[in-house]
């Protein structure tokens, strides 16, 4: 099933409530069995008119240690001519699957316009100063995107964490816990910041981006009501379902012995039972038999292994084929969209064992083939927008839809959203990106995004791949504290490849230390899926951590279908 580079060993072991009330924004306007975590909503149908556009661009390989920076198209709509639109703007966009080969880069700017396209912005020309909320690997990823960014300034990471601190230029912010607001915005007016990206979602479903919007502040991530796409699982089963979003069908209970008898008597097994609240991407349960679905409602919901998590849960039927994630960006009623990732959540190879966080990832998702983008769009992420909207949770930040398809008749159907990038697959699309990422995130956390943010979205054809290292026992408890070697080294390993660091801390003596489960996140691209794996791996040969483990099959769906073998 991997190939034989993948199978050694180095010094790891491979191993009902009602929806939103209408409030309007303080800114007056601003092939597995499985299902995950986080769902995304859409709304409902109107009209709209198709457009076309052919974007073409070039590529610098270049990856990770310069930067492709892309002119900004010229053209856009005159500050007194605002386009009124009712329109869905495609691009014929190239396949972002690539068999070999030089790279190139490929445009993706299809964007789902519900109003009016706003004109381009003198804002652009000014450099901003942002603020990157979190400590991950994630975060990691958009403030390595962010330095390159022709639009940035300055980069301030709150609170960070080791290999962010390196980075040049950027400042760590230790002193301020993200949820005290108050420090946090006074933070923000005392260093001039333009720009908030909020990388977790639990500062999100808090209320962060609230109390710095009614301070002026911008920020990329939406308010407290519209992050309960992420937060409140019945809450976006529910939008789906009003909105005609295609998911799975379910049911929502609050109390055990009733959630219990509707298994018993209606659905019987396999079912699928979820946390409505967060659980920190675990809080699904694939239950093959009645007894099986009993004592995962038991858990949830008397024994509270998520806490408070599952005091609500969803029964919701199990759906077939494959998954894949799908991202757009949205600034109130503009949705550009990104591309897509597939990640491994299981622990073991051959996606054996528990649910983790994400032990690795890659993208382009090879399954997310241009029609299914487009059906995507139109179906999942343009209703969610509106209907989120209408609902009075008009929504700001990244959607991340999680999608199962359908191997024989490729019917998409949502799973979850989330309303933040996922981790890991944030790291394999940053390596991707070849466009300002800080102008498209400003754009969207103003809503003006413009005709110009939406042309200048491009990617590396070349795909990119990220493969995990944890902490010997996660998902289970972990030690911390031991020091990891050999970083720059394995970094250097290939042009090609870029640690990101997930949960490390620093040391006494600036040496790099394990401080969490998921701990770094190793990312390579390369001319095929093949080869950026490949890389990947050569550089994890060279890190020296006794107590860490990895996958050794990152990508071999990817590999197969590279290589023909595969669906």
């Amino acid at each position: 099933m991997c190939l034989s580079f993948l199978k050694r060993c180095c010094s790891f072991t491979h191993t009902k409530t009602p929806l939103c009330s209408n409030t309007n924004d303080p800114r007056g306007k601003q092939t597995t069995m499985t299902t995950t975590t986080s769902m995304m909503m859409t709304t409902s149908n109107t009209t709209t008119t198709m457009g076309r556009t052919t974007l073409r661009g070039t590529t610098k390989k270049v990856f990770p240690s310069s930067f492709s920076r892309t002119k900004k198209n010229s053209s856009s709509v005159s500050s007194g001519k605002m386009m009124m639109m009712m329109m869905f703007v495609k691009s014929t966009r190239r396949s972002g699957r690539r068999r070999g080969g030089s790279a190139s880069s490929s445009s993706s700017s299809s964007a789902i316009v519900f109003s009016a396209v706003a004109p381009a912005s003198s804002s652009k020309k000014k450099k901003k100063n942002v603020l990157v909320i979190g400590s991950g690997g994630r975060e990691h990823a958009l403030i390595y995107r962010l330095l390159q960014s022709e639009t940035c300034e300055k980069v301030f990471a709150l609170p960070g964490n080791a290999g962010i601190a390196t980075e040049p230029t950027v400042t760590s912010i230790a002193d301020v816990s993200e949820s005290n607001h108050a420090d946090v915005v006074k933070f923000c007016k005392s260093n001039a910041i333009d720009l908030v990206v909020v990388g977790p979602e639990a500062p999100l479903v808090d209320g962060l981006a609230d109390s710095l919007r009614a301070e002026n502040i911008n920020v990329f991530g939406p308010s407290k009501k519209a992050a309960q796409l992420e937060g409140s699982k019945e809450f976006m089963k529910n939008l789906c379902r009003k909105y005609n979003i295609p998911t799975a069908t379910y049911e929502v209970f609050s109390d055990a012995e009733k959630a219990k008898e509707y298994v018993r008597t209606v659905t019987g097994a396999p079912i699928v039972i979820k946390t409505s609240g967060l659980a920190a991407g675990k809080g699904v349960i694939m239950a093959e038999t009645v007894e099986e679905a009993e004592k995962a409602i038991d858990e949830l919901m008397l024994n509270k292994q998520f806490g408070d998590a599952g005091d609500t849960i969803v029964i919701e039927e199990t759906l077939f084929g494959e998954e894949a994630s799908f991202f757009a960006v949205v600034g109130g009623d503009v949705a550009v969209p990104l591309a897509s990732a597939q990640d491994h959540k299981r622990v073991g190879d051959g996606d054996t064992g528990l649910n983790t966080g994400g032990m690795g990832a890659y993208s382009p998702a090879p399954v997310v083939t241009k029609e299914i983008e487009e059906d995507v769009m139109k179906n999942i992420i343009e209703p969610t927008v509106r209907g989120m909207r209408e609902e009075g949770c008009e929504y700001n930040g990244v959607i991340f839809a999680g999608l199962m398809i359908d191997e024989k008749t490729k019917k998409v159907k949502l799973l979850e959203h989330n309303v933040r990038f996922g981790d890991p697959e944030c790291q394999t699309l940053m390596a991707r990106m070849e466009s300002d990422l800080c102008q498209l995130l400003y754009a969207a956390a103003t809503n003006n995004i413009t005709d110009d943010d939406v042309k200048s979205v491009k990617w590396s054809k070349e795909p990119a791949v990220n493969v995990v290292l944890a902490a010997k026992g996660y998902p289970g408890s972990y030690s911390k504290g031991d020091e990891i070697k050999n970083l720059q080294g394995a970094e250097e390993s290939t042009a090609k490849t870029k640690i990101f660091h997930a949960g490390t801390a620093s040391g006494e003596n600036g040496e790099i230390l394990a401080n969490g489960g998921r701990v770094l996140g190793i990312t390579a691209m390369g001319t095929s899926v093949k080869e950026a794996t490949k890389n990947a791996y050569v550089a994890i040969d060279k890190i020296d951590w006794p107590n860490g483990f990895c996958r050794s099959d990152i990508a071999y769906r990817a590999i197969e279908r590279e290589e023909g073998r595969g669906k």
